[in-house]
């Protein structure tokens, strides 16, 4: 049976060096973890993994917290997320949490209780108490997507303000004055964010906000569906549809298609995210392109260097957004 010098010898390293690949891989460099952990399945070497970490002291498990894995964006977050805990040495445990706070605080006692050793969270909830707080002040956590930044934790997220009053001032460029929005749920603080900035492009324009042309959602197709449903049958439509993720988007997009009415030359459409399906529906959506599997990477990357102690004070990363350009918005005189 194989032991771990034949492993060193395969892979032309100490046997000190494949030590720490197999408990700390995070400290050896990617080309060395490569050559260790390729000579490990040369020489079929099976390490005793549990007694790696009872000595290590860790699991190298990290708990990430979903709240809905149907959602597109989140499946390239977590997509993100693997290759990066996979190049680190560690292993994601997915929770579909469905915005459960009770699910949520359940996941996370894996952390308290040795099971895992930190967590990233997608939605705005910190399921930890103060008890989980170290001598930085910092809990073994972070949060990505939507967030709360208190300082207790890194964070991840977009500047989802600045996203959606471009993807306004964009509308309005094509000369829309009535432009709706369908919103995603109102416990989201990406909802109040993306709404902020859509009030901000209408200010700037010197157009007046008109509250009837909010329209609730909740991120889903259905929940697009219902509202283009609503908007085809108001008598004083608006000329454009500002939707706050694609899935609405889409669903809107199937609503005003079985009333009959033309995308973009009846009403245009525009949506938040760049999802896959965004340049493939018909007409190709108009959106607001975030880099998800970035999302994932950082999130990661960011909890392991905390729980290695490097670092001190929690830093707010922002990710990059664009605006997409495609052919379901289009000038008001088109229609």
């Amino acid at each position: 049976m194989a032991n771990i010098r034949d492993v060193a010898d395969n892979a032309g390293v100490s046997v000190a060096t494949v030590s720490r690949t197999l408990q700390q891989p995070e400290r050896v460099s990617p080309k060395t973890r490569s050559k260790v952990m390729a000579a490990v399945q040369a020489v079929g070497y099976k390490p005793n993994l549990m007694a790696v970490k009872f000595r290590s002291g860790k699991t190298h498990n990290l708990v990430v917290l979903v709240p809905t894995v149907a959602n597109v964006f989140f499946a390239r977050v977590i997509s993100g997320m693997q290759e990066a805990a996979a190049e680190l040495g560690y292993s994601i445990l997915l929770a579909n949490t469905l915005g459960n706070n009770d699910i949520e605080n359940h996941y996370a006692k894996m952390v308290s209780t040795s099971q895992a050793d930190g967590l990233i969270q997608l939605r705005a909830h910190n399921p930890f108490d103060a008890s989980m707080i170290n001598d930085n002040g910092l809990l073994p956590m972070v949060n990505a997507c939507e967030v709360i930044d208190d300082g207790q934790y890194p964070v991840v997220s977009l500047d989802n303000r600045a996203a959606a009053k471009a993807m306004t001032q964009h509308l309005i460029s094509l000369g829309h004055k009535r432009i709706a929005m369908i919103k995603g749920p109102n416990s989201s603080p990406l909802t109040q964010e993306r709404l902020n900035g859509y009030k901000d492009a209408l200010r700037d324009a010197n157009i007046d906000f008109d509250e009837s042309l909010l329209l609730d959602g909740d991120f889903t197709l259905q929940a697009g569906y219902n509202a283009g449903v609503t908007i085809s049958e108001l008598n004083n439509r608006p000329s454009a549809v500002f939707c706050e993720n694609d899935e609405t988007a889409i669903g809107a997009m199937q609503a005003f298609k079985q009333a009959d009415l033309h995308v973009p030359n009846d009403i245009s459409v525009a949506g938040f995210d760049d999802i896959a399906f965004s340049a493939f529906v018909d007409p190709p959506l108009t959106t607001i392109a975030q880099p998800a599997e970035e999302f994932g990477r950082t999130a990661v990357t960011l909890l392991v260097d905390l729980l290695n102690g490097k670092i001190r004070k929690a830093p707010k990363v922002i990710m990059p957004f664009e605006l997409i350009v495609r052919e379901s918005t289009g000038s008001v005189s088109t229609r």
